[in-house]
């Protein structure tokens, strides 16, 4: 199974630390020890963008966060990163304007509209979107929650 990381999951899984955090890390290193070669977790790359940006700002406004950009470094190099692609981009960009058309938009017109890019990494490996928040994703891509993932 080809899992993507949704940036609320992502976030969660660079505070081991905090009590309500620690059984979605449990299940991600069980989901690794018994990873077979078709498995594959996914930090996208939308997704570490939209976390670390957040982790930097907190930094900057003086609430400390460096034990978490090191966590999420680490698990870039732990799972598998996947950048971002112009291919990936033209297809988010369909999606932005299909879900419009449909008078289903994801975010605001003027907003960058991470959902959609993040649709769209999915869709170039054939994978699922982990998230708790499935209701914008799950009309592009599958989509699951952590907690129904053996």
């Amino acid at each position: 199974m080809r899992l993507l990381l949704d940036t609320g999951i992502l976030g969660q899984l660079c505070h081991p630390n905090k009590r309500v955090n620690r059984p979605i890390c449990d299940w991600l290193d069980r989901r690794l020890e018994s990873a077979t070669e078709d498995d594959v977790v996914y930090v996208p790359e939308i997704a570490f963008y939209e976390l670390r940006r957040k982790l930097v700002h907190l930094l900057r406004k003086g609430q400390e966060t460096t034990r978490s950009l090191a966590r999420l470094d680490r698990l870039c190099l732990q799972l598998v990163y996947l950048p971002l692609t112009r291919t990936m981009i033209r297809a988010a960009t369909e999606l932005w304007a299909d879900a419009r058309v449909m008078g289903l938009p994801t975010a605001d017109e003027l907003a960058l509209d991470g959902d959609v890019i993040l649709a769209a990494q999915a869709q170039s490996v054939d994978g699922t979107v982990v998230t708790t928040n499935r209701k914008h994703l799950e009309r592009f891509v599958p989509t699951l929650d952590w907690t129904v993932i053996p």
